[in-house]
């Protein structure tokens, strides 16, 4: 993360959000609904907790855009693509890299995994970022189904500056305004390549379903879950980010009204959504996380809160800094974490199993608990300091200075 003086307000709260929402989600799904431990506030987050990877997405696109948004409305030519990778690369392998190892040795030391070519093909294509491109894959590892959403990430990563080259090209040519107009285009773009991808992709039914593993949940989702899908959300994030610094500098009471707006309608939206709907909560086109609405009520939050007087510096403060900090660490242990308590404590840990209310927030607690501590060992053993090498091997004349590490 960059020093207090380059945050821009708000940023963390919906990366925190986003990291509470999932981790809860996760544990929410082990309850047995029909036992004492079956309420509504907790079916929001069992059924809606998929919104807090639609969060993720937004983030990560809005604040990825914003060096190619400056350079655009300065006039420069192309952010370096090697700092850009770099930096990406820096921020996300090494944490992916270690649990995804640790992850695929515990299925088949610990677990019930068969080691056979289909699960070292799936490590494989996890390793090299590819395993959202075919449902064989799309789960690299079992028992830690969310490091599924990684090879989104990357392909997303990968995709933004192919989709601001057209935007250098046509250079002074558009004004600031018509640039951002014309990135609408680069959305549709990527809603069209979704719904090709979804037509021509076939997927055996054969042992379709969750009640088949990972393997089968990942013929329920794929091919409406693809990489274009999620650049989509993604590039919804950078359109935000564009009219961000458009308003850069700016400040006043209004920004805080909308700022507030956004927190309290995306809130309201996901409970409501939730209460009501289970599943991957497709929006237009089929796109998951009810695209476009939930992407537009975060942008909001994003777009106003760092020209907000107040809000925003509220919503960005000390505990919610710490959870946004260490959220990658948390986002990829605390799955590992409930199965090990399934495996090793509870066998009621089960999706739907759990009935008991003590054992539940005990065990739950100690998720929690254990997984913030992997996580901040790991930014600051792990990911920070690779970081930190990474960014000596940038060329100072060609960086560009990105406010946030998303």
């Amino acid at each position: 993360m960059g020093n207090q003086d380059t945050r821009l307000p708000g940023a963390d709260f919906v990366r925190a959000s986003a990291c509470m929402i999932v981790l809860l989600h996760h544990l929410g799904q082990r309850i047995d609904y029909r036992s004492a431990l079956g309420h509504d506030g907790w079916k929001i987050f069992s059924n809606g907790g998929g919104f807090g990877v639609g969060l993720f997405f937004v983030l990560s696109g809005f604040l990825l855009s914003l060096p190619f948004w400056r350079a655009l409305d300065r006039g420069d030519t192309l952010p370096s693509l090697r700092t850009y990778l770099l930096r990406r690369a820096a921020r996300i392998l090494p944490g992916f890299w270690l649990v995804l190892t640790i992850t695929f040795v515990l299925s088949f030391t610990l677990f019930d995994s068969q080691l056979d070519v289909w699960l070292w093909l799936r490590y494989l294509a996890g390793v090299l970022t590819l395993s959202d491109w075919h449902w064989t894959t799309l789960f690299p590892v079992d028992v830690n189904g969310p490091l599924w959403s990684i090879g989104f990430e990357v392909s997303s990563y990968l995709m933004l500056p192919l989709g601001f080259l057209a935007l250098f090209a046509l250079g002074e040519r558009a004004s600031p305004v018509a640039r951002r107009v014309i990135w609408v285009s680069v959305i549709g773009v990527a809603l069209g390549a979704h719904q090709i991808f979804a037509s021509l992709v076939q997927v055996d039914p054969y042992r379709m379903g969750w009640e088949y593993g990972l393997q089968g949940g990942a013929k329920v989702w794929m091919p409406r879950f693809n990489p274009f899908s999620f650049f989509a959300i993604f590039a919804f994030g950078a359109l935000a980010g564009g009219i961000q610094t458009l308003l850069a500098g700016r400040k006043g009471w209004l920004f805080d009204l909308v700022c507030l707006a956004g927190v309290v309608g995306t809130g309201w939206f996901m409970a409501s959504v939730a209460i009501r709907q289970e599943g991957e909560l497709y929006g237009w086109f089929e796109v998951p996380y009810q695209f476009p609405i939930m992407p537009t009520l975060a942008a909001l939050v994003l777009i106003a809160g760092p020209s907000s007087v107040l809000v925003g510096r509220l919503l960005d403060n000390a505990p919610v800094r710490y959870i946004a900090l260490v959220s990658f660490g948390v986002y990829v242990w605390h799955y590992l974490l409930i199965e090990l308590v399934r495996q090793l404590v509870d066998p009621g840990m089960v999706y739907g199993g759990m009935q008991d209310v003590a054992a539940y927030y005990t065990f739950g607690a100690g998720v929690v608990v254990v997984s913030f501590a992997l996580a901040t060992a790991s930014y600051h053993w792990l990911e920070a300091p690779v970081i930190r090498w990474a960014r000596g091997l940038e060329r100072p004349a060609r960086t560009e200075r990105i406010l946030q590490t998303a």
